[in-house]
């Protein structure tokens, strides 16, 4: 009976330790895609990154550009009143000055809106990296439980099973029989005790005996020979 109960709860660890398992494989797939998932937002981010101090760079450029025209149209109008240059001459270049300055102005302008644009983008993907990253720590901080979880599991099912496969009654009868052994040798030294004890109290008993009669006859001896030598003296 405790056998079959065993094989059931055996069974039973069995089907808890499978679907155990299969959580563990789907969060270290899942922390795969995740890494995946991180790796290409990462990349994203570093590209946009790029763009927007490209683009960045290339609006202060344009900026640049476009003042150094506006100061060629000063220089050419102050040329001109200080009569170096024909007034005429120096306005027409001033003017495509002034336009050239003018154009690379709006560009400026779409470089600066564009590289804000990639800035604000780049802030937002980096949140979004962010949160990935700790979304990825948690699982993998998950997964270290579930696996240690789970081998927690293995070892105590183990010993169980160890336990459960001990016959207790079996080794219940052999305490049982050494404990029979043990009263007996027990018994047996007692009863030699009490032989050798009452051999050696009869022993003691038959000196005593003898030492007491021997004292006897020697004091009758010793009284006999004391009347023989004052009948003589009589005499």
């Amino acid at each position: 009976m405790l056998k079959r109960f065993f094989k059931i709860g055996e069974s039973n660890i069995n089907s808890v330790m499978d679907k155990l398992e299969d959580p563990i494989k789907m969060t270290e797939q899942g922390i795969r895609d995740l890494k995946k998932d991180l790796t290409a937002a990462m990349e994203s981010l570093a590209q946009v990154k790029a763009m927007a101090i490209r683009t960045r760079k290339e609006a202060n450029g344009k900026q640049q550009m476009a003042a150094d025209y506006e100061n060629k149209a000063k220089k050419l109008l102050l040329t001109a009143k200080e009569g170096s240059l024909d007034t005429a001459e120096a306005e027409r270049l001033a003017t495509l000055a002034l336009e050239e300055q003018a154009k690379l102005t709006l560009e400026a302008e779409r470089l600066g809106n564009e590289a804000k644009n990639h800035e604000v983008l780049a802030i937002t993907l980096n949140t979004g990296v962010a949160k990935q990253k700790a979304t990825l720590s948690t699982y993998e901080n998950e997964l270290a439980t579930l696996k240690a979880r789970a081998k927690t599991a293995s070892s105590t099912r183990r010993i169980n099973a160890q336990l459960a496969s001990i016959d207790s009654s079996g080794t219940i009868a052999l305490l049982e029989r050494m404990k029979e052994r043990v009263e007996e040798e027990e018994s047996l030294a007692s009863a030699y005790g009490d032989i050798a004890a009452q051999t050696d109290t009869m022993d003691r008993e038959i000196d005593l005996a003898l030492v007491d009669k021997q004292a006897k006859g020697s004091a009758m001896l010793d009284a006999l020979k004391q009347r023989m030598e004052m009948d003589k003296q009589i005499k």
